[in-house]
């Protein structure tokens, strides 16, 4: 496990296209999700501490934003080779006992995280209508102990962007564990 930040992307810099499979069988691309008004892109696996002391946060955020123009989406970039706790069939079962709520993507070729610029698990992306980057930093301010936890950054971003402002707080980079690349 290597401990790495999210890295520096320019706020405003478009979102990817991605086309990749999913764990309930479809296929997903960005336009999929145009009739949102808010799209969090979460780079996240099965293996990595980090991912998973955050994924039922994830859930319960998920949850808080139902009904409203909010989407979701987890990718898995992680070469299951090197981490076979994250191979499709792996991650497809997690995202069934746990019950995500939300599209789980498998980016086997990587070519997706690249295109984001991601580095790490968990890594968040929040993107405005205008589908240009208006958020990448941390979920919260205590990824280890979730009641000890006093700012939302992740929820703070989304609801400004709901709210048609800007996200005008000092972003910190998500911490996690480094992408495993091919």
């Amino acid at each position: 496990m290597g401990l790495l930040d999210g890295t520096d992307i320019p706020l405003g810099t478009p979102c990817p296209d991605f086309d990749l499979p999913a764990m309930d069988g479809n296929r997903y691309r960005r336009d999929d999700f145009k009739d949102k008004d808010v799209l969090v892109v979460i780079f996240t696996c099965n293996h990595c501490p980090y991912a998973q002391a955050v994924e039922d946060r994830i859930i319960q955020l998920r949850r808080e934003y139902e009904g409203k123009s909010v989407q979701l989406v987890g990718i898995c970039s992680n070469d299951p080779n090197f981490v076979p706790e994250d191979s499709f069939e792996n991650l497809q079962k997690r995202w069934r006992e746990k019950n995500y709520g939300f599209p789980y993507l498998h980016d086997l070729e990587q070519d997706v995280a690249k295109a984001f610029g991601a580095v790490c698990t968990p890594e968040y992306f929040v993107y405005g209508p205008d589908r240009k980057l208006a958020y990448h930093g941390r979920m919260d301010d205590n990824w280890k102990e979730p009641h000890k936890v006093t700012r939302r950054e992740l929820k703070e971003a989304i609801d400004l962007i709901l709210a048609g402002k800007t996200v005008d707080f000092k972003q910190i980079p998500s911490m996690g564990c480094s992408i495993k690349w091919r």
